[in-house]
């Protein structure tokens, strides 16, 4: 018998991070961002495979395709199932695509994003599903293969999938089980890489290919604004060190692969983890000759941490600062306070570490003071680089919440991103005033004639590099003034 066919694939459009849950990034409008490795179709990808089902794996958007590119592949390959990456911002065009797609294919059609976790019936009212058959609200492994194996071979028991909703006879939604969560992360194979364009995916200074590895899922803390305890829960359930040793060498020994990006919400969350992770890379064979590159809280978090990730290869750590107000931190929820944000800052100058630093502003709650205050915070522990985003309220936060409660939504969160709001402002500030904030916060940290001199030095002999910069900087000047 014939092999089923499936296709996965992020469709033709702007630049977002479509394989995260947690802020799906909108790259084109961000100062310095680079777009990551689409694990979540690679995944999907392994499993089906495993599942002996034939798979083509494409990114059109990263690699800037066409529409026409998309349907010349839906003919030539003729998909039974396709399945599409969707975002809270593009969720409109998606839909659109999936409605095309549907009418002159008929394929079995799956869209998965977070903004189908859980969600609320007024929200799926404001979309056209009509043309979607499935929807994977939690995460993709664990429901692509048994939703295959239901729609294609009419195998299994769809209820066994976990977050997802499947269309009934009537033309409704039917929800499978929501917060729960499969622990073993050693028993996923290893995403597809064999069917990833992995020269897409590069590390935004030296054009290298990075390859993204998740260490770890879910995060204990209760920031109002996050989805990522929502969808992978509270509970950290990590990969074992050397599991996540076995896929960095595949890509080291098969994809030529040298540079990785760890991504875990809460990757230093477990010193004893973390201690053994970097102890399993620095004796193997591996030392030396890679990098990566991780996000991280401040707390918990210790210098020695610091050193050892060094010591292992880490180039660049990021931090969720969010906000240089204490007051604010608190009704963010954050578990964190300036000075933690602060010593953090510290540590990783003294240990020789650059570090990113990530700001949110905009919140229902501030006032001038307060991102004044974040921007203080931002010059007096001078990272390498920085984001300052506007809060974006997604469906099922507390923050949607709250925004709702004040009456500050102008729009629907659906379509909107950290950089075009829903939000008319905070209680005390407009919308306008929020964005020459940002603007302003920007362009005195970038503008430095003392930060763009330490950048110029450490580009003397990394010609590159320097160019990459220019180019960041060109983007963000642009951006900003757009």
């Amino acid at each position: 018998m014939e092999k089923k066919r499936v296709l996965l694939f992020y469709p033709p459009g702007p630049m977002y991070q479509r394989g995260e849950d947690r802020c799906q990034q909108n790259i084109d409008d961000a100062s310095a961002e680079a777009i990551r490795a689409c694990n979540d179709l690679g995944y999907a990808a392994a499993i089906l495979l495993k599942k002996g089902y034939d798979v083509k794996l494409r990114d059109y958007m990263t690699q800037r395709d066409k529409m026409e590119d998309l349907h010349h592949d839906m003919e030539e390959y003729k998909p039974d199932l396709i399945m599409m990456s969707i975002t809270n911002t593009t969720i409109y065009g998606d839909l659109e695509i999936i409605n095309e797609l549907k009418a002159k294919y008929n394929p079995v059609t799956v869209i998965k994003g977070a903004l189908f976790y859980d969600p609320e019936q007024e929200m799926m009212d404001m979309l056209d599903l009509s043309s979607v058959d499935y929807i994977i609200g939690g995460e993709t492994d664990f429901a692509i293969g048994e939703i295959a194996d239901y729609a294609l071979k009419g195998e299994g028991n769809i209820e066994d999938a976990l977050s997802i909703l499947y269309k009934v006879e009537d033309g409704s939604f039917k929800r499978t089980v929501f917060h729960e969560w499969a622990g073993d992360l050693d028993s996923r194979p290893f995403p597809a890489r064999h069917l990833m364009n992995n020269g897409l995916y590069k590390r935004p200074d030296t054009d290298e290919p990075m390859a993204t590895i998740q260490t770890a899922r879910g995060c204990p803390s209760a920031c109002v604004f996050c989805l990522t305890p929502i969808i992978s829960g509270k509970c950290v359930r990590f990969r074992s060190p050397q599991n996540v040793l076995d896929e960095m060498l595949e890509c080291y020994e098969v994809h030529n692969i040298k540079t990785f990006f760890f991504k875990a919400d809460t990757f230093t969350i477990d010193p004893k983890w973390v201690k053994e992770m970097c102890e399993l890379i620095i004796n193997s064979k591996m030392h030396g000759d890679i990098a990566f590159t991780a996000n991280s809280r401040v707390n918990p978090l210790s210098k020695e941490t610091l050193q050892l990730m060094k010591e292992a290869g880490c180039f660049m750590v990021a931090f969720g600062f969010e906000s240089g107000s204490d007051e604010m931190l608190k009704t963010l929820k954050k578990g964190t306070t300036v000075e933690m944000n602060l010593r953090a800052a510290r540590w990783c100058h003294e240990v020789g570490i650059p570090f990113w630093g990530f700001y949110v502003i905009g919140f229902p709650w501030e006032n001038r003071e307060h991102i004044l205050a974040t921007k203080k915070l931002i010059m007096e522990s001078d990272p390498d680089f920085i984001e300052v985003k506007m809060a974006l309220p997604f469906y099922g936060t507390p923050l949607y919440d709250a925004c709702k409660e004040f009456d500050l939504l102008t729009a629907s969160p659906m379509g909107s991103d950290f950089f075009h709001s829903a939000m008319s402002g905070t209680k005390y500030l407009s919308q306008d005033e929020v964005e020459k904030l940002r603007r302003n916060i920007l362009l005195s940290f970038y503008l430095r004639p003392k930060y763009i001199f330490k950048k110029m030095a450490e580009c003397i002999t990394k010609p590159g590099v320097f160019i990459n910069y220019c180019k960041y900087g060109i983007k963000l000047v642009v951006n900003l003034f757009k």
